[in-house]
């Protein structure tokens, strides 16, 4: 693809151009393709009122900007208005840019549940104003908010401290950025664990930021995640559940919310939406909050946490965590009993049926007698190994037994084999493997009396190694040519195909399942659950049969090191009908999880090409005197094998303890694909694909940047029709020191993105007038008469051959001159644009603390504190000098050599450490300023002593 955007600049348009659609393509599938919403919105019954909590002085003092409420409705809301509490306290923190008033959802259904219990117990739920502040964007803040949190909690307890049950805790459910807020009250020194009993994160990217957009953010993370890992010992106490939102969720990929793996694995918990019972959709990062049937499996485990002793959230956190797997990991179809009986009897004088068949199928519609089914496990032991069963009664009662009969044909006292089963959408199904019940002569099926009810058992007995169907996956690079097919003649009621070699989250397939039936007549839909077995991020889907079904098949999360299972496709079937399962390679969804897991460090790779291209413009200068186009030089020098094979040498060096030694002694930082690689988050020519895509990305804003600038010339030369720029030869003035004097005040007082904001729409200023200036003067030389073109070249031609006439001659030589001067205005324009094009990218980098700051000047003038104030009061006399430089006074450097050659480490240094630290494409763009602004001289042309 080099070489042919080399020859032509059409064919580089077309190759650049096709890079540009290529992240075009894998940005929609991000933000367009997904799964439909399948949420029900939660509503008010009553009118929420939200009570705001009156704090200590010193603390509003301290945090203006931050409040605290208690939510309520109707007649609840009235009667908590004195603060005489008696619920169990729950805190509610918003994300980024997030409302206080996102709480009503939960507080809205568990105000409802304990009006369902005669308010025995009830939830006192509380909600903290953070101003919306974007702490995503700027992490400034989230220190200040955690210390902020830590003494709502203390007001809190309070308002309990004279009733009878008392908490000494509360439980936090944060949304996004809330529940790092959260996580990051354990970093304190003044805090103490026990003040928390139970943390749940919604959508909360707790591995790493979003956007790692200033060091604040980045740091804080660090310290988190640090005292997380050295302090696992001592949050044993603490329960944790992080809720994703899947694929729904394009803010927050699912990958980031998985709380780090710790050896105390049994007190924290990590799910996707799609995979949690009674839900089974995936949420986009808002919709998380007020998802019905999210909300509602959060409810009943809050309400399953309550100890009856102290009528508050349970101090065991062994039950903490079985009510917590019991809602969101694998829901039997029972209410949650904590210890619940070993052996059951079995009463009522019903019909007791003995079934010896493999495969059995009842339906039952107002029948109002029950029975019992027995199936006698001796004769089937020895074909087959598992036992599968299936009932569409969706309540919540027991239905299946394992017991002992020897004589009689009825079973007294059995064990209840309902808590292995598991609630699926249509269906609660059960398998059972027979070898791990050698004691049990029968399994039995309670059918209990129904009326108006229509539903249907299903029970199969089978060979596990029948319903085990091998699917290799296709290759990476067959891009969707070819496929892979497999036929099932479902005879059976379940299948399951292991998709194998499918364990990276590069890879992204389609997986098309179609059902012909040979008997038309009506039938339970299909279930089918795509299975990943080392992370909880299923996703299930219901569909007709017959019908033709549609699966995106991608990974959240890869494969770890340590584990050999196998993803797995569950086809919950139905009986008689034929499956026929498809899987190709998806080039779409495959760009899209490279957008999706490294679109963030995009800017990254755009800034190292420009890098790359302002270094070529260098060494044009050297080798022609000539400064080339922006774009023209961006194919030219912008190649990723001058950068890459760097960073992989290095990374490889690395696993060398001799080098690692080195590397350290230099105290130089992790490289950035070393750690993502540690994280599963970094797969084979990622980097070269992304390096292509910042290329693309790069050209195409250069030639937007370049007609833009244009553009805006054009509107200049027809409003104002100026006169050609006056050069001046002086870089520093008294006018310029003002300027930045002042904007170094402005820095250090307000906000550093603002100064540099300034400067820059100075620049781009400065540059507009050169534009126009270069424009000016090829007209005024275009509009010269033919005469004065011939009166030139015949003087030349005269002083060349006769030298008697000087008046011809010094004509000639100042047309000469002018020619000159517009030569070196062109390269100069050149320059600057190569240059603004950098700086544009780092000023769009500093826009988030910048609309921080904007949105926050109400509470305080200044950002404090600022990741880009000493950055800008260096950044601004670096630009306002170079914005006055030319490239006359490049070419006169005698550093020029050594200036052309930096941007290459520069550009590797910014891939090596950058990737997971935007904010250093700042310090990369500064060093280049200086380099810069070292090489410029003061050399007098020909034309300025030239007499007149």
């Amino acid at each position: 693809m080099g070489r042919a955007c080399r020859r032509l600049p059409t064919a580089a348009a077309l190759c650049y151009g096709a890079l540009a659609a290529l992240v075009l393509l894998g940005v929609r599938d991000v933000l367009l393709v997904y799964e439909e919403n399948r949420c029900s919105m939660t509503y008010m019954y009553e009118y929420p009122e939200y009570l705001k909590i009156k704090l200590p002085k010193k603390t509003a003092r301290r945090y203006p900007a931050y409040e605290l409420y208690l939510y309520g409705e109707g007649n609840y809301a009235e009667a908590n208005k004195n603060l005489i509490l008696k619920g169990i306290p729950v805190l509610f923190l918003p994300g980024n840019a997030g409302s206080y008033k996102q709480v009503r959802s939960l507080g809205s259904i568990a105000l409802r549940k304990a009006e369902d219990v005669d308010f025995k117990y009830h939830f006192n739920f509380f909600s903290v104003n953070f101003n919306e502040e974007l702490v995503a964007l700027y992490g400034g803040s989230l220190q200040r908010q955690t210390k902020f949190v830590h003494e709502c909690i203390k007001v809190i307890l309070k308002l309990y401290r004279d009733q009878e049950f008392a908490p000494t805790s509360v439980t936090i459910v944060g949304h996004s950025m809330g529940g790092l807020v959260a996580r990051a009250l354990l970093t304190l020194k003044n805090f103490r664990p026990e003040l928390i009993n139970l943390l749940v994160t919604q959508a909360t990217p707790h591995v790493a930021p979003v956007m790692p957009l200033d060091k604040y953010l980045t740091d804080f993370y660090t310290a988190v995640n640090n005292h997380w890992i050295l302090k696992a010992q001592d949050l044993r106490n603490l329960t944790t559940l992080s809720v994703a939102g899947g694929f729904r969720d394009y803010q927050v990929r699912s990958g980031l919310t998985f709380l780090p793996r710790l050896s105390q694995h049994d007190s924290a918990l990590s799910v996707v939406s799609s995979a949690v019972p009674r839900a089974w959709a995936s949420t986009d990062h808002l919709s998380i909050v007020w998802c019905k049937e999210l909300i509602l499996a959060m409810i009943r485990a809050f309400f399953d946490l309550i100890d009856e002793n102290t009528r508050q959230i349970t101090e065991d956190p062994k039950k903490r965590m079985s009510v917590l797997n019991h809602h969101f990991v694998r829901h039997p179809a029972k209410i949650f009993e904590e210890n619940p009986e070993a052996f059951t009897e079995l009463t009522g004088a019903f019909m007791w049926i003995t079934v010896k068949t493999s495969k059995w199928t009842y339906s039952v519609y107002n029948d109002s007698d029950g029975k019992y089914f027995t199936f006698p496990l001796a004769s089937h032991r020895k074909s087959y190994t598992h036992i599968y069963c299936q009932n569409s009664m969706l309540d919540m009662n027991s239905w299946i037994y394992g017991c002992i009969i020897s004589n009689s044909s009825m079973c007294l006292e059995a064990t209840d084999l309902s808590w292995r089963a598991e609630l699926l959408p249509t269906v609660k199904v059960v398998i059972l493997k027979l070898q791990d019940y050698p004691s049990l002569s029968h399994i039995v099926i309670y059918v209990q009396p129904t009326v108006g009810n229509k539903f249907t058992l299903d029970c199969e007995f089978f060979r596990e190694d029948s319903r085990i169907v091998q699917l290799p996956v296709t290759h990476l690079f067959s891009f969707g040519l070819s496929s892979r097919k497999i036929l099932l003649n479902a005879t059976g009621l379940l299948y399951n195909v292991q998709l194998q070699h499918f364990d990276q989250i590069y890879q992204a397939f389609k997986i098309y399942i179609e059902s012909h039936c040979q008997l038309l007549k009506e039938r339970k839909p299909s279930v089918y659950r795509l299975h990943i077995p080392w992370s909880l991020e299923d996703s299930i889907i219901v569909a007709k049969v017959p019908s033709f079904t549609e699966i995106s098949a991608k990974l959240h999360i890869a494969q770890p090191e340590n584990d050999s299972s196998v993803p797995v496709l569950n086809i919950y079937s139905s009986s008689d009908c034929q499956y026929e399962v498809v899987l190709k390679t998806s080039l779409l969804q495959i760009l899209g999880q490279i957008i999706r897991f490294h679109g963030c460090s995009l800017p990254v790779y755009v800034v190292s090409n420009i890098l790359l291209t302002y270094g070529g413009q260098l060494s044009a200068l050297i080798s022609t005197g000539q400064c080339s186009e922006f774009s023209l030089e961006l194919v030219r020098t912008a190649k990723p094998y001058k950068v890459d094979p760097v960073i992989s040498i290095v990374v490889f060096l690395l696993r060398f303890n001799w080098f690692r030694e080195i590397w350290d002694s230099l105290s130089l930082p992790e490289v950035d694909a070393a750690v993502l690689s540690s994280q599963d988050a970094w797969f084979p020519l990622v980097s070269l694909i992304l390096f292509l895509f910042g290329a693309g990305i790069a050209y195409w804003s250069g030639i937007f940047f370049s007609s833009s600038l244009r553009i805006f010339s054009s509107l200049w030369l027809a409003l104002i029709r100026p006169s050609v720029l006056q050069k001046d030869n002086k870089l520093i003035t008294p006018r310029r020191v003002c300027v930045v004097v002042s904007l170094a005040l402005v820095s250090w007082t307000t906000c550093g993105a603002f100064a540099i904001f300034i400067i820059y729409l100075r620049y781009v200023f400065k540059v507009i007038k050169l534009h126009v200036s270069v424009r000016a003067e090829q007209n005024v030389l275009n509009g010269d008469s033919e005469h004065s073109k011939e009166t030139s070249q015949n003087a030349i031609k005269h002083t060349v051959k006769k030298q008697n006439s000087v008046d011809g001659a010094s004509e000639a030589i100042r047309s000469l001159c002018n020619n000159r001067t517009i030569a070196e205005d062109v390269n100069s324009l050149r320059m600057h644009v190569a240059i603004l094009n950098l700086f544009t990218w780092i000023v769009l980098l500093n826009l988030p603390s910048l609309i921080y700051w904007l949105k926050n000047l109400r509470h305080n003038v200044r950002l404090d504190p600022d990741p880009c104030s000493s950055t800008a009061i260096i950044l601004v006399p670096i630009l306002e000098i170079l914005m006055n430089s030319s490239t006359s006074e490049v070419k006169s450097s005698k550093l020029l050599k050594i200036a052309a050659k930096v941007p290459l480490p520069l550009s590797v240094a910014m891939l090596a450490f950058g990737r997971m630290h935007l904010y250093k494409c700042l310090s990369s763009s500064l060093f280049l300023g200086l380099i810069y602004l070292s090489q410029l001289g003061r050399l007098t042309s020909l034309c300025s002593d030239f007499p007149k």
